[in-house]
């Protein structure tokens, strides 16, 4: 084992205002600014700032040996240019220095692969040149919202021009294999496949400040060791965690930025690997088989399946009525409209209905401003009401 790819997921929604059965027809004044603003200045300063310093740090003393990958969706980028300046310029100096990759995902960090080829392929677009624009960057792979993924989508993604892309090493898939591998994909196998380690990544992720754990304390030392139990034939560890991992989701006062300066220091000096992008490992390594998924699969949860945002009679109607506005927005040729129905496109609305209370609800419970999914519901479907008409009833200015 030489290599680990680490990549971190960085976004943030347009949350929901409050929005009652009254406001349908009087005001499409949609979403929280003041929720919006005040979350993402709190990020910024627990964790997107402080966790660049420390990867610059990194990057400073170990050059060539350290690379990160990074996606933002078009929605986070959006919110740092107007709620907190500081982020973009930190992400910029880290871009100058060569040593990360920026990803391609949707715009608005949509399920819009699983419903609609032309969204979709819009969305990527608009991210492309979002991250071309303010990074100077073009990028070569891609990462589908919460790793989703599947035969079809693949066939998308490598039509849009991307070779290699990011997905879960889901275990229903992988069967006996590893994740620690170069996979191709069966429907398009010229697009390349690397596949989350699920296990070292959630260890972080969810487990490292969880005292009921049996390998709490995490250390960088016990970190690194697993890796050096691979098998032999193991090529790369894929790390793919929320940014927000780091100073939001598990505190500073838990260790956990100590931590990520610690185990990739150890993992060079001792262990005597390297961190590399996404793109790099694609063009070094050659593919272990090809994998065939026929459903789609994503990182979400014990099933690795798509209920955490489509498991519910709720979500599915939410999903459904959104889309049938597809034609209709085109049409307007509003870009206003065009804009908000995609920023109700946001996969976060529909987590937020969620009904599943049983191995992951605590994890549902926590990224979950309503009190309920059937207010999630509510809300969203009083503003999906309002929009439409808004949609279906032509202005006198068109």
């Amino acid at each position: 084992m030489k290599n680990i790819c680490l990549y971190f997921q960085v976004h943030q929604p347009y949350r929901l205002a409050t929005y009652r059965f009254f406001d349908i027809g009087d005001h499409d004044r949609y979403f929280d600014d003041h929720a919006n603003r005040f979350i993402m200045q709190q990020v910024a300063e627990k964790c997107y700032l402080p966790a660049n310093d420390v990867l610059l740090s990194l990057i400073d003393r170990y050059g060539d040996d350290f690379k990160v990958a990074f996606s933002i969706s078009g929605m986070a980028l959006e919110q740092f240019k107007a709620y907190a300046p500081k982020v973009i310029e930190s992400f910029q100096k880290l871009a100058s220095t060569g040593a990360i990759e920026f990803l391609a995902e949707t715009w608005a960090h949509s399920l819009a692969s699983l419903k609609s080829k032309k969204e979709f392929e819009a969305q990527v677009s608009l991210h492309k040149q979002a991250i071309w624009e303010l990074f100077g960057q073009k990028t070569v792979t891609f990462r589908n919202t919460e790793l989703i993924y599947s035969n079809d989508i693949a066939k998308m993604v490598f039509d849009q021009g991307y070779k290699t892309m990011l997905t879960e090493g889901a275990k229903h898939i992988l069967g006996w294999r590893s994740p620690n591998k170069l996979y191709a994909s069966a429907k398009v196998p010229g697009l390349r496949l690397l596949l989350k380690n699920f296990r070292l990544s959630d260890d972080i992720a969810f487990r490292f400040s969880n005292r009921d754990w049996n390998e709490w304390p995490l250390t960088a030392e016990k970190f690194v060791s697993w890796f050096q139990q691979a098998a032999p034939g193991d090529e790369v560890i894929n790390l793919f965690m929320d940014y927000e991992t780091f100073g939001e989701h598990q505190w500073k006062e838990t260790g956990i930025f100590d931590f990520l300066e610690a185990f990739p220091a150890l993992a060079i000096e001792q262990a005597g690997m390297r961190f590399k992008t996404p793109g790099m490992l694609a063009e070094e390594l050659k593919p272990e088989t090809e994998l065939d998924v026929p459903y789609p699969i994503s990182w979400a949860d014990e099933e690795r399946d798509l209920t955490a945002w489509l498991g519910n009679e709720l979500q599915d109607e939410a999903f459904e009525k959104l889309y049938q506005l597809e034609k209709d927005v085109y049409h307007t040729g509003d870009e206003k409209l065009l804009r908000t129905w995609r920023l109700l496109q946001t996969s976060d609305h529909f987590y937020y209905m969620c009904t599943k209370w049983f191995s992951d609800g605590d994890v549902h419970k926590y990224f979950n401003p309503y009190n309920s999914p059937y207010d999630a519901f509510i809300h969203y479907m009083n503003v999906l009401s309002d929009f439409t008409i808004r949609v279906k009833i032509p202005s006198p200015a068109r």
